[in-house]
């Protein structure tokens, strides 16, 4: 029976930016590997800022934008061998955070979600406990992307590997992993050079993202390429890796062949 790694992505392409050449690494040494997506929900008639995160990315009023990134996520997992689940939840931008500034400050007062999170994410492991979790650092501090961190700590799935959010450990390279995430991690890399291509190629399946996450698509290469050289580099190895914090004995896991 093959071993089942879990990633557990805030959005419809956060596993795909950030850790998708090692999902695709264990998918080819005979893992199966589960991406759930958590804030994936379609919204009737969204208004302000909601409707703005779709009109500024092109998307038309009438259209069901998260229906278009549902759709990206699967021509994405076809790419890369692995099996997605789309959790019914709304994106912050439907809980009342009203710009792109209330994205990255203080959780508003009430907020809960991180409960509903840690709901979903203990039936999940409850039906087939995994052997392995990915979760987010929390770079650049989204407020879903730590909403899914403290559901995560909540659930104490073991073994976790903590991702390096991507795109904004490019845009950001000083930033520093949420204060939620447990103590004594150490860094771990993962060489990607067999499964980097398949990333490219996965990561252009966003369509919708790729002007506003990367500048456009003939970007999506040059910057992930450089960037994973230079992970490799900050870790003292060669070619192109992705980074990973984990407790200690995770590596053998990350490194599966």
């Amino acid at each position: 029976m093959s071993r089942h790694a879990l990633c557990i992505s805030p959005h419809l392409d956060d596993a795909a930016f950030s850790c998708a050449g090692t999902l695709a690494r264990l998918a080819q040494a005979g893992w199966r590997v589960t991406v759930c997506t958590v804030f994936t929900a379609s919204v009737s008639n969204p208004t302000g800022f909601a409707l703005a995160c779709q009109t500024d990315k092109g998307i038309a009023p009438e259209l069901d934008y998260m229906a278009l990134r549902r759709a990206e996520d699967r021509q994405w997992s076809h790419v890369v061998n692995v099996e997605v689940a789309h959790w019914p939840l709304v994106e912050a931008p439907h809980r009342g955070y009203d710009s792109a500034a209330a994205l990255f400050a203080e959780r508003l007062p009430g907020e809960t979600m991180w409960h509903t999170v840690a709901a979903y994410l203990d039936m999940v492991i409850a039906q087939e406990p995994p052997a392995l979790v990915f979760a987010p650092q929390g770079l650049g501090q989204h407020v879903d992307h730590l909403q899914v961190i403290r559901a995560v700590m909540a659930a104490h799935p073991v073994p976790v590997a903590w991702y390096r959010d991507t795109p904004y450990a490019i845009r950001q390279p000083d930033a520093q992993p949420s204060p939620l995430l447990p103590p004594d991690l150490q860094e771990i890399g993962v060489p990607i050079d067999a499964t980097l291509a398949l990333k490219i190629v996965g990561s252009c399946a966003y369509t919708t993202q790729l002007p506003f996450q990367w500048g456009g698509a003939d970007q999506v290469a040059p910057k992930l390429r450089a960037f994973h050289r230079a992970e490799a580099t900050r870790l003292g190895s060669l070619g192109h890796a992705e980074a990973f914090l984990a407790a200690p004995g995770v590596a053998a896991l990350l490194n599966a062949h």
